[in-house]
């Protein structure tokens, strides 16, 4: 009897541990995430599921740390998740274009960093002919110029004409930023859930979802790396 309860103990000691550094991993070093919206099309589509680098930003504690893990700085061309400046219980994803000090100016849809023309042609996407100046979207397609204060990031969806982004809220605090986007482990092209649930229809969901796993996945997107 003894011997049997110290076999359950251990199963019961591993599977604490094995939460606890899932825990800690989903918390400091890989987080998934869910695209639910076409502002990064055509990079990234809805139904997605990433891999996002929670630790590639984040200070060492130790000088080790700073010399042996890849810690870097954000960049630009990064594409990074962050909680929403305006409602911080959201999630964003969208790609850093100005980081502290630089002059960001968008004139008839091209952006221009610190005077010169961005080369984006590859992953951004235009749709539609630049807004009207007057007309409420005007400073999608024509903005700035506007100097990306110290600590604080400008971001764009690839999706330029239908992205709501720093050209709207402003500047991305750094204290906001979670991660950088690393690859698509899963990409679905079925019916997608849009605002709160039930748990009826989340149930209902997840059988579709299942029923589709294998005719609606996206196959040629599984781990693709994101740039």
């Amino acid at each position: 009897m003894a011997e049997e309860r110290s076999i359950w103990r251990e199963y019961a000691e591993a599977l604490i541990i094995a939460a606890v550094f899932l825990l800690f991993t989903n918390t400091f070093v890989v987080q998934t995430f869910y695209i639910p919206s076409g502002s990064m099309e055509d990079t990234l589509l809805i139904g997605d599921h990433l891999f996002v680098n929670r630790f590639i930003y984040g200070p060492a504690a130790f000088d080790l740390g700073r010399k042996v893990l890849p810690l870097r700085t954000v960049r630009r061309g990064d594409i990074v998740v962050f909680r929403s400046p305006e409602s911080p219980k959201l999630d964003l994803v969208k790609r850093c274009v100005g980081v502290g000090g630089d002059k960001i100016e968008v004139i008839d849809q091209k952006l221009y960093i610190n005077g010169k023309a961005v080369n984006d042609a590859s992953y951004a996407l235009h749709k539609g002919t630049p807004a009207p100046l007057g007309s409420f979207v005007a400073q999608r397609d024509n903005f700035g110029p506007y100097i990306v204060p110290a600590g604080h990031y400008f971001c764009m969806g690839d999706n330029r004409d239908n992205s709501y982004d720093s050209r709207f809220w402003g500047p991305l605090p750094a204290h906001l930023l979670k991660g950088r986007a690393l690859f698509i482990y899963w990409s679905y092209g079925g019916k997608t859930a849009a605002g709160p649930q039930s748990p009826g229809e989340k149930a209902k969901d997840l059988a579709e979802t299942a029923l589709g796993f294998f005719s609606k996945t996206r196959w040629e997107r599984t781990f693709r790396l994101i740039r």
